[in-house]
C-alpha cells in the first residue's frame, strides 16, 4: 500500500515538569517509518522550558498548546484542534518504536469497520505485566469489551479514529493525574468504556508495543498508588454500572494477592494490595 493513501495521526501529548523524556519521545517520532502526523504538545508548565525542545526538532510538525494542570483537562484542550484520520495519547515519557505509526495505519486503512485498536505497554526492555496478553496465542479474542479492557489498554497505547473522538467528546476531568480527586487514573478507561458503550469496536493487538518507562515505589508510595488506582476503578465500576459478579471479582482480586504475598513472605506487597482493595471499596461508595 502507497504510503500517501495510509491515514494520518494527531499525537496528543500533555506534558509538565519533564523535559529529557520528552525529548526522547520526540527522537522516537522523528524515527517514524510513517510521517504523515502531527504533534499536539499541551503544556502544562509555568515557564518556557519546552521552546528549546521544540526548535531542536525542526522536522516535526508541532502545535504548542497551553492548559492548566490535569491530564484530562491538557487533552480535553487538544481536542479542539484535530484534524487527522486518528487519535493518539502517548506519554511524554513513553517511546514509539519505528514502525509502529505505520503498522497501525495499514491496519486501519485494511479495515474500515474498525474504530480503535490498542497495544501492549512494556518497559525500556520489552518485558510487560503478567496480567498483560503478551502474543497473539494468548489472546482468546481480539476485540476490546467492558470486561477485558482492563488488561488490554493504557493511554498511551489507545489509537482510535477521530471520528470516534468526536463521537465520545472529552475526558472526565474528574479523573486523571491533577484532577484533585482520589481517583488519580483512570481516565482514558472511561474513554474507551464511552467508546465502546457506542458500539464501535476496538481491537486489542499485543504485537503493538509502547515502550514506557518502568516506575519503581518504596513501601509507602505503592501503598498509596495502590489506593490511588483502586478508587479510580471504583468510581469506574460504579459510574458505568457494572454487574455485581463484575464488581464482586474486582474486590476479591486484591485480596488474592495479599495472600498470594503473604504467603511468599512479601508483607510489603501484600499492603499494597490492601490499599488497593480499601481504594477500590473507596471510590465505589463515592
Amino acid at each position: 500500500m502507497a504510503r500517501a493513501e495510509l491515514p494520518s495521526f494527531d499525537l496528543v501529548v500533555a506534558t509538565v515538569d519533564r523535559t529529557k523524556e520528552l525529548q526522547r519521545l520526540f527522537e522516537s517520532l522523528e524515527r517514524q517509518a510513517h510521517p504523515a502526523f502531527r504533534v499536539l504538545l499541551v503544556d502544562q508548565n509555568e515557564d518556557d522550558r519546552l521552546d528549546e525542545i521544540i526548535r531542536r526538532h525542526p522536522s516535526l510538525e508541532v502545535k504548542h498548546l497551553r492548559a492548566p494542570r490535569g491530564l484530562s483537562r491538557a487533552r480535553n484542550a487538544a481536542l479542539a484542534h484535530l484534524r487527522a484520520d486518528l487519535v493518539a495519547f502517548p506519554d511524554d515519557d513513553c517511546v514509539y518504536p519505528e514502525d509502529l505509526l505505520q503498522r497501525i495505519a495499514r491496519r486501519f486503512a485494511v479495515d474500515a469497520s474498525l474504530g480503535g485498536l490498542t497495544g501492549r505497554a512494556a518497559d525500556l526492555h520489552g518485558q510487560s505485566a503478567a496480567t498483560w496478553p503478551v502474543t497473539a496465542a494468548e489472546v482468546t479474542a481480539a476485540e476490546v469489551t467492558r470486561e477485558n479492557l482492563w488488561q488490554r489498554a493504557i493511554s498511551f497505547t489507545i489509537f482510535l479514529r477521530s471520528s470516534v473522538v468526536g463521537v465520545v467528546g472529552a475526558f472526565d476531568e474528574e479523573l486523571g493525574l491533577g484532577s484533585g480527586q482520589p481517583w488519580s487514573s483512570g481516565e482514558e478507561t472511561d474513554y474507551l468504556i464511552r467508546a465502546l458503550d457506542t458500539g464501535v469496536r476496538i481491537e486489542y493487538d499485543p504485537e503493538l508495543v509502547v515502550l514506557h518507562d518502568e516506575k519503581t515505589f518504596g513501601p509507602a508510595a505503592l501503598r498509596s498508588a495502590g489506593a490511588r488506582e483502586g478508587a479510580s476503578i471504583g468510581y469506574l465500576l460504579r459510574k458505568h454500572r457494572y454487574s455485581a459478579g463484575t464488581v464482586g471479582k474486582m474486590f476479591v482480586r486484591p485480596l488474592g494477592g495479599a495472600a498470594v504475598s503473604l504467603v511468599r513472605r512479601e508483607p510489603a506487597r501484600a499492603r499494597f494490595y490492601l490499599s488497593t482493595l480499601r481504594g477500590r471499596l473507596a471510590g465505589y461508595r463515592r
